[in-house]
């Protein structure tokens, strides 16, 4: 592997970054992740790129300029990568003890910092295509950050290339590191003009070969329930239980699909959030579908449910609202098949198999494109991620170099 690669991966993977999903109107919401991202900066500054910047928000946007004449590189599209800095809120990113499992030979890898975690070969088939490789994960008592360390280390990694091998020509590369993906909030203040690509691809996809160019439509709906709370040896008649009310709402969803019945392209219903008392409770439930039309008959089963459970509770108030969270990128790709075209080709020109398909979630790519920056996924290499049984193969993170390094000489021959 690149040991300049693996240095900086394992370097990356030590900052925490754990971005909150109780921060308020805090952005980023956390600090800490400008620890990762002022170091970014500072090393695309020493890379030798051009307008490096880092904004009030933790943007950190940086130039490799064309090598070819100005002539020529007006000619050939700026093209973008994009990953992020912060990690899932779910499990610890703090004090992480990367550890390097050299020269992989089968079986379950027990992690060390907690036996109790292992990584069973059985629910990892994806290992028996890496015998013989360096499997990197932590020690079981955080997760490893390769979502998305990985991916920042890989757009690293094909900056150091070009610059290495200046006879290899390309057009301007713009690359971006960002904040808060994890809890949906990666392009708040996203400036896409600033930004200054033409097409864009985020380096953050799972395993070899994939590139996802579809995602979930997504809403959020939140229902609020306003009962009337008195002294329970006197409520006769009087008391509304907001929390009773939620209950029924919630069995009623439940008759409708959800995470755990569904796969591929189905979409579901997700209450997810929930807090009450008897006078006032509210729960969110996510909204998914690959369709449009999908989103709106869920919506229509929402309204349903809090008109029938209303009549059940006339005196209780029950509002219900649906915010629209993203869109299906594809909608916005179909538009620019060359973006997908190039990116299956240059995995293929690695030596690997397209794996072209949907996202059950969203990608900051979902958001960008509907801003006016076409941005499919890219894999990076990494398993399981927000998880402590997180792993990833240095040899996967040097294909997604060769594969990003691929795509920017394909679009510096498209003239």
């Amino acid at each position: 592997m690149n040991n300049t690669m693996l240095e900086r991966f394992l370097r990356y993977v030590k900052i925490d970054t754990q971005s909150s999903e109780t921060a308020g109107d805090a952005y980023p919401s956390t600090e800490k992740q400008k620890d990762l991202l002022s170091l970014l900066k500072k090393e695309l500054e020493e890379l030798g790129l051009k307008n490096v910047s880092m904004d009030q928000y933790g943007y950190v946007f940086g130039t490799l300029p064309a090598n070819v004449p100005q002539d020529q590189a007006a000619k050939i599209k700026t093209i973008g990568f994009l990953s992020h800095a912060d990690t899932s809120p779910e499990v610890s990113g703090k004090n992480v003890k990367p550890q390097i499992h050299k020269n992989y030979q089968g079986g379950d890898i027990v992690l060390p910092g907690d036996t109790t975690q292992v990584i069973t070969a059985a629910d990892n088939p994806h290992l028996a295509d890496h015998m013989g490789h360096d499997i990197i994960t932590s020690d079981g008592t955080t997760l490893l950050g390769a979502d998305n360390k990985a991916g920042i280390a890989e757009i690293m990694a094909m900056l150091e290339y070009f610059i290495s091998n200046p006879d290899e020509k390309h057009g301007d590369i713009r690359v971006g590191f960002t904040p808060d993906e994890e809890i949906g909030q990666g392009t708040k203040y996203f400036d896409v003009k600033k930004f200054g690509a033409d097409f864009a691809y985020t380096v953050d996809g799972e395993s070899p070969g994939e590139v996802e160019d579809e995602t979930f439509n997504a809403s959020l709906a939140e229902f609020e329930i306003k009962g009337v709370n008195v002294h329970p040896g006197y409520a006769k008649g009087k008391m509304i239980n907001s929390i009773r009310i939620i209950g029924e709402i919630i069995h009623r969803i439940n008759a409708y699909p959800s995470p755990e019945t569904t796969e591929k392209k189905e979409g579901f219903l997700h209450p997810y959030v929930l807090s009450g008392s008897i006078d006032e409770s509210h729960l969110k439930v996510l909204l998914r579908d690959f369709t449009t039309a999908g989103i709106d008959e869920k919506c229509v089963v929402l309204q349903s449910v809090r008109d029938d459970v209303q009549k059940l509770y006339p005196q209780a108030e029950i509002n219900l609202s649906v915010k629209e969270q993203y869109k299906n990128m594809k909608i916005k790709l179909d538009e620019e098949p060359k973006v997908i075209d190039f990116a299956v080709k240059a995995v293929e020109m690695a030596g690997i198999k397209p794996l072209r398909h949907s996202i059950r979630g969203g990608t900051d790519g979902a958001k960008l494109c509907f801003m006016g920056l076409p941005t499919p996924n890219i894999f990076t290499g990494g398993h399981n991620f927000h998880s402590r049984l997180e792993w990833v193969s240095t040899y996967d993170m040097e294909k997604a170099v060769e594969v990003l390094v691929n795509l920017v000489k394909l679009w510096a021959e498209d003239k």
